[in-house]
């Protein structure tokens, strides 16, 4: 947890941008995995954290910006509890450890919604990812469960998105310390990437890492063999030589923030001429938008970038052709890489994502793509100090989509579709660090940098 001060700064800050009304930030439950008491691991709602600081289970936050008012709710564990878990201090304790003057029982909730209600207070709440608290909200404000992402506070989000979108010191800190973490579970898959090993094995490996050193791992490790496909969680098969295995993972510190690293290794220690043709491609446009990324410059027009650097070396391969600007135009690359360069992270490893990415990653100026590819780039707006993106350019060879093309004549006079055909099995690779924007440009965020240039990835191996 951080100092108390923090967490009532960022009250304050939320309370000057709200204006009015009754902000309600529900904390997460417990959830069962298979039956009632075999619970998921816990893991707070993120806003709720950014305001509010405490882990348990079963609170929620309320600030009355009207009459400078803040509760935190919830009921105090009792001894059946205590039993099984421990102690815990009561939620007065929790409540004065962030600086929160009031407390109260889960039971008072609704008194304290309905008395606003009946001021003529606007009520101020996000949308729900969690069913139960759907439903808890539904009662509280008497609408239907499905409709509460549509009945969410614009107001509300777009404070929040203001906020939490600009990293403070103590926030950076967090996101160094699971980006150490990430660097020894992704130097840790290298070493263990070698045929007859298995994906499974490596990603058992890696996440037992992010546990053991932080809260957890920020997400479930995506590594294959089957780099091409973009969620490819690891399976119980054996890693096989000369081909790439694409290890995506990161680490979650105890203070809840993330690190999202990218990583291709050769599993038989070096990169083939063919594999070296396409890593190249993906690395040159990876350490063009380091280079490229500062204060004012949209994303949306980074992320273009990298897909021209990355269609400029498709066809000096013969795998595209054309005009480079017109080809990035039409969206031809986008069979390559049908995704968008990379999303806001700091304590989701898709910050923010749950309050609805047109208001996270786009505004008035830069809105959403509908075209094919680039309507999956999660954030387009302009860059500015404090934001922490991720920089994830990838080629891709998917074996569907290239028939799907191909038989629908696609893009003919921008794709050689022959030559792709050399390139069916190939797989796919993505390279992803995590940058923060500063006064003057980025930087990569951790003090060690994970061995991604080709020669360095091969000497590592060879250690």
């Amino acid at each position: 947890m951080f100092a108390k001060d923090i967490y009532v700064a960022r009250r304050n800050e939320l309370k000057q941008k709200m204006e009015s009304g009754l902000i309600i930030l529900f904390g997460n439950n417990d959830a069962s995995t298979n039956y009632p008491a075999n619970t998921y691991r816990f893991r707070q709602d993120s806003t709720f954290l950014y305001y509010f600081g405490q882990k348990r289970d079963g609170l929620v936050g309320v600030i009355d910006v009207d009459n400078n008012r803040e509760y935190l709710i919830g009921n105090d564990i009792d001894i059946d509890d205590i039993i099984w878990m421990g102690y815990t201090p009561s939620v007065a304790d929790l409540a004065a450890e962030v600086g929160v003057e009031h407390s109260a029982p889960m039971s008072e909730l609704q008194k304290i919604v309905n008395s606003a209600k009946s001021m003529g207070q606007q009520i101020h709440f996000l949308p729900q990812y969690r069913h139960d608290i759907m439903i808890q909200l539904s009662d509280l404000v008497g609408i239907h469960p499905l409709t509460t992402k549509d009945n969410a506070s614009v107001k509300l989000i777009k404070a929040i998105v203001d906020m939490r979108a600009i990293k403070k010191p103590e926030e950076v800190e967090e996101l160094k310390k699971a980006a150490d973490i990430g660097y020894l579970m992704h130097t840790t898959a290298m070493k263990e990437c070698k045929p007859g090993v298995t994906e499974k094995y490596v990603a058992g490996i890696i996440e037992g890492i992010a546990m053991s050193l932080g809260e957890k791992y920020s997400f479930q490790s995506i590594l294959s063999m089957h780099g091409e496909i973009q969620h490819g969680y690891p399976s119980t098969r054996p890693m096989e030589a000369g081909r790439l295995m694409l290890c995506d993972a990161g680490a979650e510190s105890m203070e809840h923030y993330c690190s999202d690293n990218t990583r291709v290794t050769p599993i038989s220690g070096k990169f083939t001429m063919q594999q070296r043709g396409i890593y190249s491609a993906v690395e040159a446009a990876h350490d063009w938008v380091i280079e490229n990324s500062k204060p004012g410059i949209k994303w949306f027009d980074i992320h273009m970038g990298a897909c021209r650097i990355i269609t400029d070396h498709l066809k000096q391969l013969g795998l595209m052709k054309g005009n480079t600007d017109d080809a990035v135009a039409a969206g031809a690359h986008a069979m390559f890489m049908p995704h968008g360069l990379g999303h806001m992270m700091g304590m989701d490893v898709h910050d923010m994502e749950g309050l609805g990415q047109v208001y996270v990653g786009f505004d008035d100026e830069v809105r959403p793509s509908t075209q094919f590819g680039t309507n999956c780039l999660r954030c387009g707006r302009r860059l500015q100090p404090g934001f922490v993106m991720t920089d994830e350019p990838g080629c891709y060879f998917i074996p569907h989509l290239i028939d799907l093309w191909k038989g629908q004549g696609m893009h003919k006079d921008f794709i050689n579709y022959d030559e792709v055909e050399k390139y069916r099995n190939f797989g796919g690779v993505r390279l992803e660090d995590d940058i923060i924007i500063t006064q003057t440009g980025c930087e990569v965020i951790g003090d060690k940098i994970i061995p991604y240039h080709i020669d360095d990835v091969e000497a590592f191996i060879a250690r």
